[in-house]
């Protein structure tokens, strides 16, 4: 049976063969235990290790010591927020305010909301039509206790960047911790942790043609604020923060993975951004009934989110046989309820039960975007 065209690249994207190619030796020859330091096998998986750190750290300006191996952005949020709070509260005594926004994944939503537990206090900014977070709001939320903000750098859903540098800035002349998942981002946009004020920066192998079952955390050593209690133990691994045996192949996968990234980097997403807009162009040019949900301009490279007025569900299952792409998060899409994130920018519960993502990617053609297009507009002849 002939598979349906891919267009799910924000749910997770494929592995890419260089990145393969390169995780080959490892799961072979290659195939010590970094912490074995009495022999060479051991040896040449730290070096792999050493140097896999050294790529994502260029993708993100970043210092490669400050870089911790996870399995993922999930894994990352949850040491980064925990972690953070759980040493605010139980070293420094304190009652700290945390502000997120409506619309991130929940990975962060359910951690934030967990850490009320520990004696947190939450705020959850709301996003204004598009989107966006606005310095407006957390100005209007920032309380004397706010010690973390952990805003997403883009949105999983419907593709809308937040202006991260200005909330970077915004914590930093506030003295406030200031934590991004950019599982959505890494890659698609360019990300300084240094000019933007990022503290704490979650990332995943799967979104950027990395393998699944790897992620990074990138955390800012030379602020004396930032400190993380482990959230496990029972090893010295990535200096007590992530204890265990380091996942060798997968972590020479993240490491290609971003130096692909880093290569590639304005090709790829002009090139998307091309097949985006034609996209886009197509739909909103030809179907009345739809409309586009998120930032028109600021937005990812590869995504695009419609709602379709007076259209069922059912009709989405049936009309748009052949391609591959998703009602929502994949987290979620199967829920049978409206999708939060549309919701919070103001489409109501019919509409955005009526939505899509079409999720563009590196291996993405223009005819696969015409098929596409032609078929969203076969949804609506009469």
């Amino acid at each position: 049976m002939q598979k349906p065209i891919y267009l799910d690249n924000n749910a997770t994207t494929k592995l890419d063969p260089r990145v393969f190619e390169k995780m080959r030796p490892y799961f072979e020859e290659e195939f010590g235990n970094p912490a074995s330091q009495s022999h060479c096998y051991g040896w040449e998986a730290e070096l792999a290790v050493k140097k896999s750190r050294q790529e994502v750290a260029k993708l993100l300006n970043a210092n490669p010591k400050h870089i911790f191996w996870t399995s993922g952005a999930t894994e990352s949020n949850n040491i980064a927020i925990l972690g953070l709070i759980k040493q605010l509260v139980y070293s420094k005594k304190m009652k700290p305010h945390i502000i997120t926004s409506a619309i991130e994944h929940k990975a962060v939503l359910d951690v934030v909301k967990y850490c009320e537990n520990l004696g947190a206090e939450v705020s959850v900014a709301p996003v204004n039509e598009y989107g966006q977070v606005e310095i407006s709001t957390l100005n209007k939320l920032k309380k004397e206790n706010t010690a973390f903000v952990s805003i997403m750098a883009a949105n999983n859903e419907i593709g809308t960047c937040n202006n991260i540098m200005a909330i970077g800035n915004w914590c930093q002349v506030n003295s406030i911790i200031f934590h991004t998942d950019a599982a959505q981002a890494t890659g698609k946009i360019r990300l300084n942790v240094e000019t933007m004020n990022i503290d704490l920066l979650s990332l995943s192998g799967h979104k950027m043609y990395g393998p699944k079952g790897v992620g990074a955390l990138f955390v800012n050593l030379e602020n004396p604020n930032v400190k993380l209690s482990p959230l496990m133990f029972g090893g010295g691994q990535e200096g007590g923060l992530r204890p265990g045996t380091l996942n060798v192949p997968g972590i020479v996968g993240l490491g290609e993975a971003s130096r692909i990234a880093l290569l590639h980097f304005d090709e790829e997403n002009e090139k998307n951004c091309t097949l985006r807009d034609h996209l886009i162009k197509e739909v909103l040019d030809n179907i009345p009934q739809a409309k586009l949900n998120g930032h028109p301009t600021e937005r990812l490279s590869n995504n695009a989110n419609f709602s379709f007025k007076d259209l069922s569900a059912d009709l989405f299952a049936l009309g748009l046989n052949g391609l591959a792409v998703s009602s929502g998060s994949a987290c979620s899409s199967n829920s049978a309820s409206a999708s939060y994130v549309l919701k919070a920018i103001g489409v109501d519960d019919c509409l955005a039960k009526s939505s899509i993502r079409i999720g563009l990617g590196r291996f993405t053609k223009k005819e696969d975007i015409d098929f596409c297009c032609s078929k969203i507009k076969g949804l609506f002849k009469s």
